[in-house]
């Protein structure tokens, strides 16, 4: 037996720079991902997506393909498993019929899943795949979202549809200066390094998964439910993620690869390529926004309203909220939102990176810049005038709104206040410059988590929790917050995650996941050094304690809570060719406490990079006459690449939350919001033209020339 660890004072790792605990292990190919790891007897499955985007199979011609070298089976609705998928999940919505596989021969969309091959190898199983003949019956489709559809309906989500309050009408007619303006963006998607990948096997009646995703708890429930399990007979593991934007959920490859599996008695492995990825992983809808404000002469605010408009399935309704976050940044005597959804023959879209806030902050960013232009008012002034006292639409006090400290901050590190107000009036050469701003706000929530902290008998420390780190530096940032709550050395923590075993925690999602589990691991870690005696023993077991934050984190309900943040861009625009190019680009943010300041800052700067990826590049375009995407690959399909991105620079605030007891809020995702309309905003101001719609590609430019587009 050892003697427990004296109690030196609190080294403070939390705020320091430390490089990721699992660094090596990633550069040197040591550490393994999702289809890393090897298997005895592992076989292989390639999906088989339809090829038309509404209707029926007729049949799947199984005989040429079974008889071709290596195949195993394939499966599709006339023999696969049954599945439930009556239920609500632990996210408070139902599958995604995407993921509830070969269950009917109906097609809702180009992409969808129509079978599985399984081969012994990876090769044989794309040929075989690829060789399989599947016959439809093809019915009418329509794809096209537009500002006008008549069947576009108010939907909930997970937030209301609709918030109002005072006479919208009577306040825009009293009002000295009012904008009226229609914004949108387009189908987005994730594009992560890492594409969706899962291994299944069935070990008696036990389900074993590994798989890339970013809610261990969340796959393991779904896939309890849907083969109707207890939930102790099934077990997730996600050691190393590559990646996930909101996409690395309960998807095909999960589910078919344990129907695989069941059927051949033999681990399964299932892989998506990049293209299927464009189908069946989920993507950021296109949205089609109306921003109204109404101001008085000196620019504060007396009516606001924003309407966002987002396509969905015919399967899944889900909402990309884009209105949701005027319902956070600014207030007024008259306030509406709306959340719209219509139903396409499209994929069913999801969560990616700032659901609702990227998309929804470029529309009322950009707003604001113009309502400021009519004013006469510098636009972070405007946004000062117009700071809210509690939430415009749920009346909560924030518990802490440093927005305006980041303006400053910002303002004066950028060099804001000498900026020359007009637009058009700067220019080297040919380049037309121009810099623009705009505000960032995402929720700090907190989900329920259980962690595990054991003392060893060698005087380290375990700390166990079901956590999923997608690239975020989660591992990390919740080693240094286990040291602190120890005070003891970083190097004596061990942090495992990734495996269902450990207990039900939080998603890594929503800007939510070092903040929940960092709360768990600091109570557990509090508590085990309340217990452990200075100069007494620890047995060869170890010391073990639980926590559980399900109770604790119901007080927080009684405040908004948020990250806040200010983006600053100055751009160069070609006149003869319409090029945009980001000279530089600046973020100052209040997110809590930041943990490691060195992944916290490649986390910022990630969300910026995005913005400008997603104010210049991305744009997956919907082919009317046949439902699919043009050019569904990353050749196609185009983001920011290292000679697209320029010096960024970001920052932070002191922005101490009391009521957490790590002091934490959250970073993944607040650093794109407001991204891409600063970037709109600066090209405005470097040529005197308003983009209402993004991507800004060169032939818009150049279309638009002097006049608005």
């Amino acid at each position: 037996m050892t003697v427990a660890p004296q109690r030196p004072a609190a080294p403070g790792l939390i705020g320091t720079a430390h490089t990721r605990v699992e660094g090596r292990d990633k550069v040197t190919g040591a550490a393994r991902y999702g289809g890393d790891i090897p298997f005895a007897g592992l076989a292989h499955g390639m999906l088989v997506l339809s090829t038309v985007a509404r209707g029926r199979i007729r049949s799947v011609d199984t005989g040429p393909v079974l008889a071709m070298p290596g195949v195993l089976t394939v499966l599709h609705h006339g023999n696969a498993p049954r599945l439930n998928s009556d239920y609500v999940g632990i996210l408070g919505v139902p599958p995604d019929p995407t993921a509830v596989v070969f269950q009917h021969d109906r097609i809702p969309h180009a992409g969808w899943p129509v079978a599985l091959v399984v081969a012994e190898t990876p090769e044989q199983a794309r040929a075989a795949a690829d060789a399989l003949t599947v016959r439809y019956e093809e019915e009418p489709h329509d794809v096209v979202l537009s500002a006008d559809r008549p069947d576009a309906y108010a939907a909930d989500g997970h937030m209301p549809g609709t918030t109002e309050k005072g006479d919208l009408e009577a306040e825009l007619a009293a009002s000295a200066h009012v904008v009226d303006a229609q914004y949108t963006t387009p189908e987005e998607h994730h594009a992560m390094m890492e594409p969706h990948v899962a291994t299944a096997w069935w070990d008696g009646g036990r389900l074993d998964v590994v798989d890339s995703d970013q809610g261990i708890t969340w796959v393991a429930d779904e896939l309890a439910r849907m083969f109707s399990l207890d939930a102790s007979a099934v077990r997730v593991r996600s050691e190393h993620v590559g990646g996930g934007f909101g996409s690395k959920g309960v998807r095909a490859p999960q589910v078919a690869a344990a129907m695989a599996a069941a059927e051949l008695g033999r681990p399964v492995r299932v892989s998506l390529t990049r293209r299927q990825m464009f189908s069946v992983t989920g993507y950021r809808s296109p949205t089609v926004q109306r921003v109204r404000l109404g101001a008085g002469p000196d620019g504060r605010l007396r009516a606001l309203e924003h309407t966002s408009l987002n396509q969905t399935s015919t399967v899944y309704e889900f909402v990309e909220p884009g209105a949701g976050v005027a319902r956070t940044m600014y207030d007024a005597t008259a306030h509406r939102t709306e959340n719209r959804v219509v139903r396409l023959d499209v994929p069913s879209p999801t969560w990616m990176r700032a659901p609702g806030e990227a998309p929804g902050s470029f529309a009322l960013e950009c707003a604001l810049d113009e309502l400021a232009e009519m004013c006469g008012v510098d636009p972070i002034e405007l946004r000062l005038r117009n700071e809210p006292e509690s939430g415009p639409v749920s009346g909560l006090p924030f518990a802490g709104r440093n927005l305006a400290a980041c303006f400053r901050e910002g303002a004066r590190r950028f060099g804001w206040n000498a900026r020359d107000p007009r637009p058009g009036v700067r220019r080297e050469g040919r380049w037309l410059l121009g810099t623009g701003t705009a505000a960032a706000s995402f929720p700090a929530g907190t989900l329920p988590s259980t962690a595990a902290v054991t003392a060893e008998a060698d005087g380290t420390f375990t700390v166990r929790i079901s956590a999923s780190d997608i690239g975020t530096g989660a591992r990390t940032a919740l080693t240094l917050i286990a040291a602190d709550a120890l005070r003891v050395p970083a190097e004596r923590i061990r942090v495992h995650l990734g495996d269902s075993d450990f207990g039900p925690s939080g998603i890594a999602a929503g800007s939510m996941g070092t903040r929940s589990w960092g709360w768990a691991v600091a109570a557990a870690a509090e508590d085990l050094r309340e217990r452990l005696v200075p100069g007494g023993t620890v047995p060869p077991e170890g010391i073990t304690v639980r926590s559980d934050t399900t109770e604790a984190i119901a007080a927080l309900a009684a405040k908004e809570r948020h990250s806040w943040g200010a983006q600053f861009a100055e751009v160069a625009v070609d006149v003869t060719t319409g090029e945009v190019r980001v000279r530089r680009m600046l973020g100052v943010f209040a997110a809590g406490r930041i943990v490691n300041p060195l992944t916290a800052r490649n986390q910022l700067v990630g969300g910026l990079t995005w913005g400008i990826s997603m104010a210049l590049h991305e744009e997956a375009v919907r082919d009317p006459a046949s439902g699919g995407l043009y050019g569904a690959d990353l050749a196609g399909y185009h983001v920011a690449t290292h000679a697209d991105v320029p010096a960024i620079e970001v920052d932070w605030v002191d922005d101490h939350d009391p009521e957490d007891p790590v002091g934490i809020k959250g970073i993944g995702e607040v650093g794109i919001v407001g991204a891409a309309a600063a970037v709109a905003n600066a090209v405005w101001h470097a040529t005197g033209v308003r983009h209402r719609s993004l991507p800004i590609r060169p032939d818009r430019v150049l279309r638009a020339g002097g006049a608005d587009a």
